[in-house]
């Protein structure tokens, strides 16, 4: 793979004729990629531009990270998933400031060793925001050059490869400018599942699987484990124009984030066993349908209920929150959002 020097010309044309317009790389500082790179994991870029703006806004600085609390953090980070990845990006502004004096490090090595801070991103800043000749492969960049050059090997032996060729390259080139140009070919042009723009890539006269008629065909890819599947009650319980909320544990799925209560459903389960459980004496029970929600092991099929309680006495380790509470300072996991998305007409 040491011809790759090939494409650079092509693609970086391409690339600064046809790179989308995003607020990160109209101020590529480390702080500013850092943020974006955490964010876009897993995570459309058109999702990913509203709470990027109302983050920097917000915490403008490495500092401000550091010191924020954690229950404002996740409020900014609400909708988002993966709610470890704003963890440990505090973590990290942490490490920064007691380790490296404030200011994040023009090193790979050091970047890599913060917390939450793996390859791909600590390839991605070093190479943005410090101009480093460090190799970005993220999944956009494996299927991009395993289509190149009709490699089906898994991603596993072909991520330290690529990377070592991409290296070499920037040697020659911007570094900068290459691995976005890489990152960006993917996310426009070279996509998945059935959709690659072929004709408009500027790269397909070198294109090993388009020449064979074969680009669906790669990236080759390992069979995903079955999720499991998890059954259960959610309640919207409401007393006196406020909703509950109950703190998941420290550690495990959502840690410490607030949920609606909720309760495996077992054989035995109904909703008023339950509230009788918690001692909730109530006036009213209402059926709030059926919802679905995707983790990336586990699947929880949820039916929800309306709670109408009587008062917040004996109500087992529950907060209670009014409509503008919940909005402003209690950051709900979309799991539940289904549920919580339209309360106003039962906050009465």
């Amino acid at each position: 793979m040491d011809d790759l020097i090939k494409i650079v010309t092509d693609l970086t044309t391409w690339y600064q004729k046809n790179a989308r317009q995003l607020a990160w790389r109209e101020t590529p500082s480390a702080y500013h990629i850092w943020i974006s790179e955490i964010m876009l994991q897993q995570t459309r870029v058109e999702a990913v531009k509203q709470y990027y703006a109302r983050f920097i806004k917000e915490l403008p600085t490495v500092e401000d990270l550091a010191k924020v609390s954690d229950e404002k953090l996740l409020k900014l980070w609400q909708g988002l998933g993966y709610y470890n990845r704003a963890k440990n990006l505090k973590k990290a502004a942490l490490e920064i400031i007691e380790q490296h004096h404030g200011i994040i490090p023009n090193s790979y090595e050091k970047l890599l060793s913060l917390k939450g801070i793996g390859e791909y991103t600590a390839g991605a800043i070093a190479s943005i925001a410090f101009g480093l000749p460090e190799a970005a492969v993220d999944g956009n960049v494996i299927r991009v050059l395993s289509r190149l050059y009709a490699d089906n090997r898994n991603h596993t032996e072909l991520k330290k490869e690529y990377a070592n060729s991409i290296k070499k390259v920037l040697q020659q080139t911007n570094p900068s400018i290459f691995n976005q140009a890489l990152m960006e070919l993917g996310a426009l042009i070279c996509l998945p599942n059935g959709m690659p723009k072929c004709k408009e890539c500027p790269i397909q006269k070198y294109c090993k699987a388009y020449k064979q008629n074969s680009v669906l065909e790669f990236p080759h890819k390992t069979p995903k484990k079955q999720r499991r599947i998890e059954n259960r009650m959610v309640f919207c319980i409401l007393c006196q124009n406020k909703l509950a909320l109950h703190k998941r544990e420290s550690t495990g799925l959502l840690s410490n984030l607030w949920e609606l209560p909720n309760v495996l459903i077992e054989e035995e389960t109904t909703p008023k066993k339950q509230l009788s459980k918690w001692d909730i004496e109530y006036t009213k029970i209402k059926d709030m349908g059926k919802a679905k929600h995707i983790f990336t092991h586990m699947e929880w099929h949820m039916q929800g209920y309306i709670i109408n309680a009587e008062s917040f006495k004996n109500c087992y380790d529950f907060v209670w929150v009014t409509q503008k509470e919940l909005e402003q300072n209690y950051a709900l996991p979309s799991a539940f959002r289904f549920f919580a998305t339209d309360l106003s007409k039962d906050f009465v």
